[in-house]
């Protein structure tokens, strides 16, 4: 505990079950263009921003009619629905961002999702009041695996990044906290723990039930 001042979580697939959501939303807006979307291809590019994603299937498949800032809406608006029609907090969420608020970190979330979807979530999930602040990874002029968005979220939490616990379910997340120098545990949930990526965290969990902060190697 005396090594960390702050306690940095992820939203997509690590607080909330929304990765299968942003999966179905993906799927239905882009299928009927002729977008050969997968839940395969949504998994490999699980934790990055909408924006990059869209451009990376547009320059590899290409479609006709609505342009990228349309589609980025048109997905937005539905996961945004169904986030807040069938999300759940998953197991052990809760728990773990009240404890670290409790035992006198800071709390964050810093998410690749726009702000208004991570307000959604935190006001379904009614986390408000044990967190210091969110951040959103579209206001970074690069998304994760680059380390920015947790680089600015320690620097808006006033903590040195080397002292923040980042908690991540993606490849590309565990590879930007890694990147910012902070220490990151791993809670998989779109592909396997033995991903090469989660190689560099300090802790590969099943579940954020698993966690326990007195189990956490010393830096």
């Amino acid at each position: 505990m005396n090594d960390l001042d702050a306690a940095i979580f992820d939203m997509d697939g690590l607080l909330i079950d929304s990765e299968p959501l942003w999966q179905d939303a993906e799927i239905s807006c882009l299928g009927p263009l002729g977008v050969p979307v997968t839940r395969d291809l949504c998994r490999a590019s699980a934790g990055q921003r909408l924006d990059e994603v869209l451009a990376d299937w547009y320059q590899r498949f290409g479609w006709e009619g609505p342009n990228l800032e349309e589609m980025h809406g048109r997905v937005m608006e539905e996961v945004t629905r169904l986030i807040l029609a069938r999300g759940q907090a998953l197991p052990g969420a809760l728990e773990v961002i009240a404890s670290m608020r409790a035992a006198g970190l800071k709390t964050a979330i810093a998410s690749s999702s726009p702000p208004q979807l991570i307000d959604a979530v935190v006001k379904k999930l009614g986390i408000g009041p044990v967190l210091d602040l969110t951040h959103s990874g579209v206001d970074e002029e690069r998304g994760k695996p680059d380390p920015a968005v947790f680089l600015s979220t320690a620097r808006r939490l006033g903590v040195s990044p080397e002292r923040c616990l980042v908690f991540e379910d993606a490849p590309a997340g565990v590879t930007a906290a890694h990147r910012a120098g902070m220490r990151v545990i791993a809670i998989p949930s779109v592909v396997g723990p033995d991903h090469p990526a989660f190689a560099v965290a300090d802790q590969v969990l099943a579940s954020l039930l698993d966690f326990n902060l007195s189990e956490l190697p010393i830096a």
